[in-house]
């Protein structure tokens, strides 16, 4: 009979976007096994999860160089002698 079985819960859209903001990137192989989602769609998906994985991964980077500079600058710019407190 011509009657259509619940998707998997691992293909509902709800469970895409959770992996998503989980797991990132490591989720589109769940987007490309997906049954009704369409070629175009399964590009789409790919080019945008993989920009806000790269937008993200710079903000990181900036953010990192940003906290080194700053305990460099820290650490180098005190009168620092190990034992000594005063």
């Amino acid at each position: 009979m011509g009657t259509q079985k619940d998707p998997r819960w691992y293909f509902k859209t709800w469970s895409l976007v959770i992996a998503f903001v989980c797991v990132g990137p490591f989720m589109l192989p769940l987007v490309w096994v997906h049954p009704r989602f369409s070629l175009k769609l399964k590009l789409v998906i790919t080019l945008v999860v993989l920009s806000i994985t790269c937008i993200i991964t710079g903000i990181l980077i900036r953010s990192l160089k940003s906290i080194i500079s700053y305990y460099q600058y820290e650490v180098y710019s005190r009168d620092y002698r190990p034992g000594f407190s005063g």
